[in-house]
């Protein structure tokens, strides 16, 4: 009996133990954090098999080639290049969604509140691409990499910013995110203009641009079909692929066809939801253990019709894209690119300048370039400092911009064509990433420790 008892209470434990592994691993998947450790783990896991010898023919698997071929129509690409043409389009469009949310209705929508973060992320691009120039001037062949420590990656920081909790207030987060917006569409800008991957093809830019117009003056006109926008931008990336623009480029110009708009306002769902909410009351059976008549049902199926048509069709993309970017698209990507021997040939020419020019522009850069021009905008009285926050703080929040993983290996496989420049230029990102963070987190606990006001944020 008593050992029955006992087997009972093991069982109620595991169960109880099982419950709470559940629990906890729902909410690390829900956290902000988890996209930033997933990341980090599969860039782990990328460098432990590109630098161990018995490993690394693994690798060779991004080199398989695979695609359509119909007819006379062909398409096939490394899996490499899939997931960096392909699979990225589809991050760079939940960018452009971020970017267009956020003018439209976000924290970039007000001329007072853009002023900041505009003026911030400006010097952080600025002032890093400066620093990569003077390390790099003269030198054909790393000069063009310019644009390699020019951008953060949101993932990582904000991810750090989410480990900190009550350390960082809130008010770092917000701007950070919103610079880190700003930044990302600068990024594009440069990716589009100053790094195409091959010659112009002007009959299919025309084409792609023909299309983009199309889609754009259709979701104007009212039209919110989900599949109008998955074929269109299919066709889209297709056509800016083949006009040798970086193909991820179509995903931004995707984004900005997508209605921001509801189909039904506020003010007409508001009243409309109010008087369904009354006739419920009125129809109801008072059953608490469900609902048993047709005419609450027809009433919670309007409800959900009128639901549906007040969520923008922007909102919905994101929404749903969201968890398969940074559970699914962002840690492939970083097996796929962060796979770099950590070894460098100082004596070959270059690689000094380029190690240093990225190291020294995301690390010094970011921060004395966000730090600048967000005073600059205060002291002209343009923009408000942010309440909240002191200028220690405003700095520290410009080391962890200096995180620039994900863009900046983008553009640092565009940049050189040259391997050994290319991994050098991985392996310079990787060690000022982690730099940039572990600096920006130390910052930031010292901080706390001294300032009471900051613990109670």
């Amino acid at each position: 009996m008593k050992s029955e008892k006992g087997k009972e209470l093991s069982a109620e434990e595991l169960r109880q133990k099982n419950s709470w592994a559940v629990r906890y691993t729902k909410k690390f998947w829900e956290s902000e954090s988890a996209g930033g450790i997933l990341l980090l783990v599969c860039t782990l896991v990328a460098l432990i098999f590109a630098n161990i010898p018995s490993l690394r023919p693994v690798l060779d698997i991004w080199e398989i080639e695979g695609g359509i071929e119909m007819g006379g129509f062909s398409l096939k690409m490394s899996l490499l290049e899939w997931v960096n043409d392909a699979l990225m389009a589809i991050f760079f469009f939940t960018v452009g969604l971020e970017i267009k949310r956020e003018m439209c209705v976000g924290r970039l929508a007000s001329i007072k509140r853009s002023v900041l973060p505009i003026f911030a992320a400006l010097g952080g691009m600025i002032f890093p691409a400066l620093i990569f120039t003077i390390f790099n001037a003269g030198n054909p062949d790393t000069a063009h990499g310019w644009g390699v420590p020019m951008a953060t990656d949101i993932a990582f920081a904000v991810g750090i910013l989410a480990i900190l909790g009550s350390k960082a207030p809130i008010g770092v987060k917000v701007l950070l995110t919103a610079i880190a917006i700003v930044d990302d569409l600068g990024s594009i800008i440069v990716l589009a203009i100053f790094y195409p991957t091959h010659a112009i093809h002007f009959d299919f830019l025309l084409l792609g641009l023909l299309l983009f117009a199309a889609l754009y003056f259709i979701g104007r006109a009212g039209v919110r079909k989900v599949w109008v926008t998955v074929l269109g931008g299919i066709l889209l990336w297709y056509f800016i692929y083949r006009s040798g623009v970086h193909a991820t480029i179509a995903g931004v110009l995707l984004a900005i066809t997508v209605p921001y708009k509801t189909k039904i306002n506020e003010l007409r769902f508001g009243v409309k939801m109010q008087y369904m909410l009354d006739e419920f009351k009125k129809v109801s059976s008072r059953d608490v253990a469900g609902l048993a008549n047709n005419e609450e049902m027809h009433i919670i199926h309007q409800m959900s019709e009128d639901l549906d048509d007040i969520e923008p069709m922007m909102h919905k993309f994101e929404s749903n894209l969201q968890p398969i970017v940074n559970f699914l698209i962002m840690p492939l990507f970083a097996l796929a690119n962060a796979a770099v021997t950590l070894n460098m040939d100082f004596s070959a020419p270059g690689v000094t300048g380029l190690s240093l020019g990225i190291f020294f522009g995301l690390l010094l850069g970011k921060p004395i370039g966000i730090y600048l021009f967000s005073m600059l905008s205060v002291k002209c009285k343009l923009a408000m400092f942010p309440e909240g926050m002191n200028k220690i703080q405003l700095l520290a929040m410009g080391v962890l911009a200096g995180i620039g993983f994900t863009m900046s290996i983008f553009i640092d496989n565009l940049a050189f064509h040259d391997p050994a420049l290319v991994n050098t230029g991985k392996v310079a990102i990787l060690i000022t990433s982690a730099t940039a963070a572990v600096v920006g987190y130390l910052i930031f606990s010292k901080m706390s420790h001294k300032d009471p006001a900051t613990k109670k944020q």
